[in-house]
């Protein structure tokens, strides 16, 4: 047989060779003759060629089942193959390899490689390190010393592997599919390496390309001229501090490349032939934009429906359909729906609307995905970046597309197993989703549902026309007044006559003094308050005409009074907090304030009573007051919000934690000071909610505003740890919720906590039943991948 086959490679297809399988090279008297009758030259139909003006006629590429493209020690040949049909006939593959013919697809061959050349190239490989894409070459130069750029070569990204289990049409999934189905949406993850650096080359003339943009990273001279006609416009994030886009103007002029930009896919992690980058500065985004379309163009026929993970696509998304349309160099279609996500790592960095709006739980075809995937690939590549940095550009170019084909590689022989793995898990956690959407589903009314559920379907419809359709995943929970903002509006008002324009201002004003007064009496310096409270009451005679020498205590109505209404005094010691550090102490956090009744008075109505004012307006003075007191009162619980969630976190994180004496005491220094800013908080809160009663606040208004007791100055830890355990029965203080409306129905604020946790709980059942059907996709594909 190899003596065979050497006759049938000194000649040409056009001078009548043929190849015979099976019968020892004779011709099988089962099959139908493809020959002339007359042992000349075989005729070939018109159809089976692809004619190329520049191509030599025994070069051409013969397209037909019934011609084989043999890879050689002498070169490339176009052979025509006859294969035995006798009725016990061995499979094709198997007939190929007797005749010592490796197939390069088990599926319709049409390409195969002799075991001389296989053999060849091992030694090759092993004494010389010849490369596969330098052999090739050689082979080239073989078949054709005078035209070798003729004979066929690998095309942009050929030589590289991708992903068995991506939706590749005309690959591993029919083209006549329904393509827009959420099932072939096409997931991707991008991000930069800033450890593949790599320096100048002293002599860049020198350098010799062997497989230029043929596996993952892009061609040199293509991409070179786009990064030098396209012009780099600096765009800041709104919402972050990136480091990515920090570094995007930074200069390194001792590095030809500062790293790399990659595209993965976002579900396995294998990264898209021809779409890896060079930085030449930072993680610029006409660097990422080259990486992107590259991408989208891989086997992308007849998929229009893209998620593309991204740390900054909040802003990188903006204007990205603007920067690819002046481009000359990169095209994404017009069809192509490009739904940006964050990385769910990333997303919680950013501004709140960011994590309903590009976190992966709200993309509808995401299944159950993080998007941290390329994380992984790093991690494997960074060990020969550090080697690949003093190389020679096209050296450098092999050894990462080395690296990063061994990586698909791996992940493609091990994606039966994986799959396998995945599918039993997702299994499990999908039940588990449906139920627990289930006993929150069934409490609703038929009503509600309709309601959320449409809510929903607007959401993803617009979602890519408008982002802030998809906050209904996110609390809009409406602020209560500040004391800045009632202030603002009181100035914006115009007074009734009569009415001083600044008396909102100077009630604000007092308001202040009173808090600042309570501060300092907590420090001590009660002495810096005589001259500002001097000027206030001075100022008196302008907006209430009241006449009243400084310093003079005016019986305040509040003097004396140093119990809190259940008897139990509000004393300075710490309760509980260090107590027992290996109890309970970390689930109830307990913080005491001090009853400051006693404090020089300022001439308020609530201090004084109406009927010491002589205004002929006392009840827009009075009402005014109220609406001041109110949201002074909404500010102190807000700060006691914030610090007492501040020291259950810095409890459980540090405290606990702490594996020195000397980190264990500035810890509970921490806690300390902490414990005065909630004493502090909670007297400013006591001090409003007395001007309330005295002011004759509505039952309404105290019905919400509540007496502040000991026990709703504790905290438990399990509000900030979700695997906390025995908590279902625990309930916050009252004032956890005052930050809402209550002038709407009474359960009308709720419903909106109930509507997230509703719709949040159906996006987990719903992704995680994507994930289900996904995988059972995927082993198809898979299956079709390797037939192909």
């Amino acid at each position: 047989m190899p003596s065979l086959l050497g006759i049938m490679f000194t000649e040409r297809t056009q001078t009548g060779a043929q190849l015979h399988l099976g019968h020892n090279g004779s011709a099988c008297h089962s099959a139908p003759s493809h020959a002339n009758g007359t042992g000349g030259p075989a005729q070939m139909n018109a159809h089976e060629w692809e004619d190329f003006d520049d191509v030599l006629p025994n070069m051409r590429w013969l397209v037909g089942s019934k011609y084989l493209t043999v890879v050689d020690v002498t070169g490339v040949h176009f052979i025509a193959m006859h294969w035995c049909q006798c009725e016990a006939a061995e499979s094709l593959q198997v007939q190929l390899l007797r005749a010592k013919l490796f197939p390069a697809t088990f599926e319709k061959p049409s390409t195969a490689f002799t075991f001389a050349v296989l053999d060849d190239f091992v030694r090759d490989n092993l004494e010389c390190g010849t490369s596969g894409m330098n052999y090739y070459s050689k082979l080239r130069w073989v078949t054709s010393g005078v035209f070798p750029h003729l004979v066929p070569a690998p095309k942009k990204g050929d030589l590289g592997l991708f992903c068995a289990t991506c939706p590749q049409p005309g690959i591993n999934v029919d083209p006549a599919e329904d393509l827009d189905h959420w099932r072939y949406t096409r997931t991707l993850v991008m991000d930069g390496n800033f450890k593949a650096e790599h320096m100048h080359n002293r002599c860049p003339e020198d350098q010799v390309w062997l497989m230029d943009g043929c596996g993952y990273m892009v061609t040199d001279l293509e991409y070179q001229a786009y990064v030098k006609g396209t012009p780099h416009i600096a765009e800041k994030s709104a919402c972050n501090n990136h480091k990515a886009i920090n570094q995007a103007n930074a200069q390194q002029g001792r590095l030809h490349s500062t790293g790399i930009g990659a595209t993965a896919f976002a579900q396995h992690g294998c990264f898209y032939p021809h779409s890896v980058v060079d930085f030449q500065k930072g993680e610029r985004q006409l660097n990422m934009d080259y990486s992107l379309a590259n991408a989208l163009s891989y086997n992308m026929a007849g998929i229009n429906h893209v998620l593309c993970f991204y740390d900054i696509n909040c802003s990188y998304m903006t204007n990205l359909c603007k920067r690819v349309r002046n481009s000359t160099f990169i095209d994404i279609p017009n069809s192509m729906q490009i739904m940006p996500g964050i990385r769910i790592w990333h997303v919680h960095g950013h501004k709140q609307e960011c994590y309903a709006r590009h976190a992966p739980l709200f993309m509808q075809g995401a299944g159950w995905v993080d998007g941290k995937i390329i994380e992984t690939l790093w991690s494997l590549l960074n060990v020969a970046s550090t080697l690949a940095q003093g190389m020679s550009l096209p050296h450098r170019q092999e050894l990462l597309d080395f690296q990063m084909s061994d990586c698909n590689f791996m992940k493609m022989i091990h994606m039966a197993d994986s799959l396998i793995r995945k599918l039993t898990t997702t299994k499990v956690a999908a039940d588990m989703a449906k139920r627990a959407f289930k006993s929150l589903d069934e409490a609703l009314s038929a009503k509600q549902h309709e309601t959320w559920s449409y809510q929903e379907q607007v959401a993803f419809r617009d979602c890519m026309v408008d982002a802030s359709t998809m906050d209904i995943f996110e609390v809009q929970m409406k602020k209560a007044p500040t004391v800045h903002a009632v202030e603002l509006e009181l100035l914006n008002n115009i007074p009734p006559s009569g009415v001083h324009r600044g008396m909102g201002s100077w009630l604000a004003r007092g308001l202040r003094l009173e808090e600042v007064a309570i501060t300092l009496r907590i420090d001590r310096h009660n002495e810096r308050l005589l001259s500002e409270q001097s000027g206030f009451i001075a100022d008196s005679a302008i907006y209430i005409g009241l006449q009243q020498e400084p310093g003079v205590d005016l019986n305040p109505i509040n003097e004396g009074e140093n119990e809190i209404p259940d008897g139990s005094s509000m004393s300075d010691r710490y309760l509980s907090d260090a107590d027992d550090l290996n109890g309970s102490s970390d689930e109830m956090l307990t913080a005491d304030t001090t009853d400051l009744g006693g404090i020089t008075t300022l001439p308020l109505p609530s201090n004084l009573g109406i009927d010491a004012f002589h205004s002929s307006n006392l009840g827009r003075l009075h009402d005014m007051e109220l609406r001041l007191q109110i949201s002074q009162a909404n500010d102190a619980l807000n700060g006691l919000r914030l610090a007492l969630v501040d020291k259950a976190v810095i409890f459980r994180n540090v405290v606990r934690h702490s594996k020195s004496y000397s980190m264990k005491t500035r810890a509970w220094d921490t806690i300390h000071t902490i414990n005065g800013v909630v004493r502090k908080q909670a007297a400013i809160y006591k001090q409003c909610q007395k001007a309330m009663v005295i002011l004759g606040a509505s039952a309404e208004t105290l019905t919400r505003y509540q007496q502040l007791q000991t026990t709703d100055l504790t905290i438990t830890t399990a509000i900030i740890n979700q695997n906390a355990h025995a908590h279902r029965a625990s309930n916050l203080p009252w004032f956890w919720s005052i930050d809402v409306p209550t002038d709407m129905e009474s359960i009308t604020w709720m419903s909106e906590f109930y509507q997230t946790h509703w719709l949040r709980a159906k996006a987990v059942q719903d992704h995680w039943s994507e994930e289900e059907e996904l995988l059972t996709a995927k082993f198809q594909w898979t299956i079709n991948f390797f037939n192909h």
